[in-house]
């Protein structure tokens, strides 16, 4: 016997005007809307919304046959004409030659809006059958201005949702495509003008050990390893460390509450790469704290903060600890005061000591809500550019290798862009990263509380 899923309050039952349905059920005036956009609607009455539907479709083959051709074209050659001279109209002029770069940005552009059009086409589709059949069910379809009415009602999360879901596509989804095409290609230090399709040998050179010193398997296996534990250290020493101080100050027993959090705010308040730049000059071996441990005669010589790969890797983390744990003391503070107090005073009735009261109240609760912040801190951490760029530069060097003992793939990432110009690397090592934190970010959400329990401290 098939067990029947649980249905929740939230669930919403899935609409019937489908594209199978569509095309299945649908009149021959919705089934020639597969070729005329609109037609369905404009039988219907529609004639706004049909109006709409065929200008799209107009735009899209108007663009596809000035512009967009020739795109997808330049996209799969990507050209590779180089800058010559020569005689043009009688006159003998520079002429320059294919420019790679906006080939496969304006091909990419193109596939993107061509995935755009088809769900535009699954959309209209969709619409004449939806026409259709309330047509045939109440006697007319909705006016223009019911769709209107019921987009600022009903449907007014589709409506607040566009604007950020356009945006997404634009800065995100799109520059996210464009990179991962960089990847196969061979646009690096020596084809900055003219490159072509190299399928997988960027992904070769990075996970080998068979090419240039400067980037191989090991060294990428060695700057991943260094980026989770960096990530781990720099997520739960923060959350520890400020759990234990917003503990402090919130007992009842404490004075100056409020003072405490407002010197901990204070440090919040000042730019981090003020504060990184700073400790940067400190730490040096001619800075402020080797001077002073030496004139106190507890050294001899130097302490190795940025030269020493152990010493400049254990400096980051404890640096770290003193830009991350305000943040921390903030977001713990204000759910200790939002604990149910009755919890407490139950709990102590039943003679509990005050390291059950921390395991089985205090700690899951602050787990539960904080999940999402120490996935997300754990995120930024991953790709935190600004702690390890500012104060070792990813120092300390390695001969012949284009990424130091403390880089992490964001700030390797950069280097092999920037620095180097090997963009198709660098493109390789950025897919790498979204990989491991797509992965280490789903599986631990969906494995905690906050989501298989959603309702559990309501």
């Amino acid at each position: 016997m098939r067990r029947r899923r649980k249905l929740g309050a939230d669930y919403v039952a899935p609409s019937p005007y489908t594209l199978k349905n569509a095309l299945e059920k649908g009149d021959v005036f919705t089934k020639l809307s597969i070729l005329i956009f609109g037609l369905g609607n404009v039988v219907r009455k529609q004639y706004v919304k049909g109006l709409i539907y065929f200008a799209g479709e107009v735009l899209f083959i108007i663009y596809m046959i000035m512009t967009g051709g020739t795109c997808i074209k330049n996209l799969i050659t990507l050209g590779g004409n180089k800058p010559r001279s020569g005689w043009v109209n009688g006159q003998y002029v520079n002429i320059p030659g294919d420019n790679t770069v906006l080939r496969l940005l304006y091909g990419v552009t193109t596939v993107v809006f061509c995935v755009v059009f088809v769900l535009w086409w699954i959309l209209e589709i969709r619409s004449a059958y939806k026409a259709q059949c309330l047509a045939g069910k109440n006697g007319h379809a909705p006016s223009f201005m019911d769709d209107i009415h019921t987009l600022f009602d009903a449907k007014a999360n589709q409506l607040l949702l566009f604007l950020p879901i356009a945006g997404i596509l634009i800065f995100t989804v799109l520059p996210l495509i464009f990179m991962i095409s960089m990847a196969f290609t061979s646009y690096d230090h020596n084809h900055l003008t003219l490159f072509k399709w190299v399928g997988l040998e960027n992904f070769k050179t990075v996970f080998s050990n068979t090419g240039s010193s400067a980037v191989s398997g090991s060294m990428f296996l060695s700057v991943l390893g260094w980026t989770l534990i960096w990530a781990f250290f720099a997520t739960f020493l923060n959350f520890f460390f400020g759990l234990f101080l917003a503990m402090i100050i919130n007992r009842k027993t404490t004075y100056g509450k409020n003072v405490w959090r407002a010197i901990f705010s204070m440090s919040i308040a000042v730019p981090q790469f003020v504060s990184l730049l700073v400790m940067h000059q400190m730490l040096q071996p001619t800075g402020a704290v080797n001077r002073l441990l030496q004139n106190w005669g507890w050294i001899d010589g130097p302490m190795p903060f940025f030269t020493d790969a152990t010493w400049a890797r254990v400096t980051v983390i404890i640096v770290n600890l003193w830009i991350g744990i305000p943040y921390t003391i903030m977001q713990v503070t204000g759910i200790l005061q939002n604990i149910p107090a009755d919890l407490y005073e139950a709990a102590k009735i039943d003679g509990a000591n005050w390291w059950q009261i921390f395991t089985k109240i205090t700690m899951p609760y602050i787990i539960f809500v904080l999940t999402p912040y120490l996935i997300t801190t754990f995120t930024g951490n991953v790709n935190n550019f600004n702690v390890i760029y500012l104060l070792t530069r990813g120092d300390p060097a390695v001969n012949g290798a284009s990424a130091g003992k403390t880089d992490l793939l964001i700030t390797w990432l950069y280097k092999l862009t920037v620095d180097r110009n090997d963009y198709n690397l660098g493109a390789v090592i950025g897919i790498m990263t979204f990989i491991v934190l797509a992965a280490v970010s789903l599986i631990t959400y969906r494995n905690s509380g906050s989501y298989k329990n959603e309702e559990a401290f309501r």
